[in-house]
């Protein structure tokens, strides 16, 4: 980028970067994952500092939820499929393929 006295001056000239060679580039690589690891790992400690446990009321209550919930679909899928398993039998039986 040209400075305002450059620009009035008419020497604007394009800036080169020169291309670091492959041990420069192995290492900055380098650093620079272990510096996202380590920023991730600040950012994990950062949002496990956030995190409430629950009382022992809320395990309680939501413990119940769960298991009136696994009862409540089991009765479902327990009658869903008696249903499919009549309505297959009697389709196989009417097309002969059951005695």
């Amino acid at each position: 980028m040209a400075t305002k006295t450059a620009i009035e001056k008419g020497e604007e000239r394009s800036a080169k970067r020169q291309q670091p060679g492959a041990l420069a580039e192995f290492g900055g690589g380098a650093i620079s994952k272990w510096q996202e690891f380590t920023g991730f790992l600040r950012d994990v400690r950062a949002e496990m500092r956030k995190v409430v446990a629950p009382t022992w009321k809320e395990v309680k209550s939501t413990t119940a939820v769960v298991i009136i919930a696994v009862f409540i679909f089991g009765t479902f899928f327990f009658v869903v499929d008696g249903l499919f398993r009549q309505g297959v039998h009697a389709l196989l039986k009417s097309l002969g393929g059951v005695q």
